[in-house]
């Protein structure tokens, strides 16, 4: 979340930025009620001062004459309750503010488009030249259902629509691109392999910026008797529970930055989908996905973004597929983030650019909401860390490009050589 004295003290900076990103919040009756809460705030610390000045008097009336005057116990008491109806108004306008707190988006940086939806969105850059197939080119379903590499039926069978079950060599595929990421991110881009929960509690959910915005996209559970949907999720990226790894922890300087990467599958209702391609693996609500995420210090977290982006990019490199690296405008960024690059694959039969990571920085917005901190080495106070996060890479739409990518006249997918030593 936004810091609240930031908000007081740049309420115009703060109007335009939820603009920005598409979003609403009753800035007005926020400040309102935290002028009213600290105006309270106020009160009750004089009255507890008074409290306190009383209860001297008190101590020493007692020891002196062993019974205490009318007009003091009458002071105390009247005190007492005015203490614990400012404390209980002062209770009611936290919780007021924090609601609002939580609807209001992280602000886009100063070099991050303004745009409605994704309008404003800018290519910075290419890799590979998009495949063009002199044969009659098979999109992915063609191709799994020829080679029986997965089935949408079975699994809507089974579940419902879009949740597909992979067989044969399509199931080995699954685990050699996720064992190929999780090699690649470890052994070279320096990061600790965490296996996390897929289910995670209502707190972790609204640490990452996931609800309330986003709560309709969510599988809610009731994990126990007596407990209301919604006290637990199965996730929707493993951003959430690997993130929330370091609530409510101070971390010293010299560990920064913390780097994590894990596979998990996530699950999405998509329910803001409607009118969107849903053919096939190209949205689903179950998906495995390989995550990155880091914890860093402030004044690098740009440059840790970039560094981000470029660990996804070797992922694609290696799998040998062209892509193009977007910036997302405003309009088009997530709830919590500050700046986001999408990675976009080209799939040739179906004639698409495909999104397959989002690399986020989301400064220091999770890390408030969470509490995570660090302890700056040369002041020695407790500051707020950054934290990113990435695909890298999810799974149903690689799947998709790779079967489009690389087809041969026959039918048959020949793998990229990164892939091979995994597939046997």
């Amino acid at each position: 979340m936004l810091d609240l004295k930031f908000i007081r003290e740049n309420p115009d900076q703060v109007a335009r930025g939820i603009e920005a990103k598409g979003a609403s919040a009753d800035l007005q009756a926020l400040l309102d009620f935290d002028q009213e809460k600290r105006a309270l705030l106020k009160q009750s610390e004089e009255l507890k001062a008074r409290r306190n000045s009383v209860s001297d008097t008190v101590a020493r009336v007692k020891a002196s004459q062993g019974k205490l005057p009318d007009e003091i116990i009458t002071e105390m008491k009247t005190v007492s309750q005015k203490i614990a109806i400012f404390d209980a108004k002062v209770g009611d306008l936290s919780e007021k503010i924090d609601k609002i707190l939580l609807s209001i988006p992280n602000l886009p940086l100063s070099d991050v488009p303004v745009c409605k939806g994704n309008e404003g969105n800018k290519t910075v850059r290419t890799w590979g030249e998009p495949r063009k197939i002199s044969f009659k080119a098979k999109d992915h379903l063609e191709l799994a259902s020829q080679l029986g590499l997965f089935s949408m039926e079975k699994g809507s069978k089974i579940t419902g629509a879009g949740f597909p079950v992979y067989f044969g060599m399509g199931a080995r595929l699954e685990r050699a691109l996720i064992s190929f990421m999780i090699d690649l991110h470890v052994k070279k881009h320096g990061y600790t392999e965490v296996w996390a929960p897929a289910i995670v509690n209502r707190a972790s959910m609204r640490g990452t910026g996931q609800i309330p915005k986003m709560e309709e996209d969510m599988y809610a559970l009731a994990a126990g008797e007596g407990e209301e949907k919604g006290s637990y999720f199965l996730i929707p990226t493993a951003e959430v529970p690997i993130t929330n790894l370091m609530r409510d922890e101070t971390l010293e300087e010299k560990d920064l930055p913390i780097k994590y990467t894990g596979y998990t599958p996530c699950f999405r209702k998509e329910a803001g989908s409607y009118g969107k391609d849903t053919r096939g693996l190209s949205r689903v609500h179950q998906f495995d996905k390989v995550e990155m995420v880091k914890f860093v210090k402030p004044e690098g977290s740009l440059q840790e973004l970039e560094s981000l982006v470029k660990d996804a990019e070797d992922v694609l490199q290696a799998l040998e597929l062209p892509y193009r690296v977007v910036l997302l405008g405003s309009g088009d960024m997530s709830f919590a983030a500050a700046k986001c690059f999408d990675l976009e694959v080209w799939a040739p039969a179906t004639q698409k650019w495909f999104e397959v990571s989002s690399c986020s920085l989301f400064t220091d917005f999770q890390a408030r909401r969470m509490n995570i901190r660090y302890r700056n080495a040369a002041t020695k106070k407790l500051e707020f860390v950054h934290t990113l996060n990435g695909s890298g890479l999810a799974l149903a739409r690689i799947v998709l490009c790779l079967l489009e990518n690389f087809q041969d006249p026959n039918g048959q997918i020949v793998f990229p050589k990164a892939l091979q030593p995994y597939l046997n």
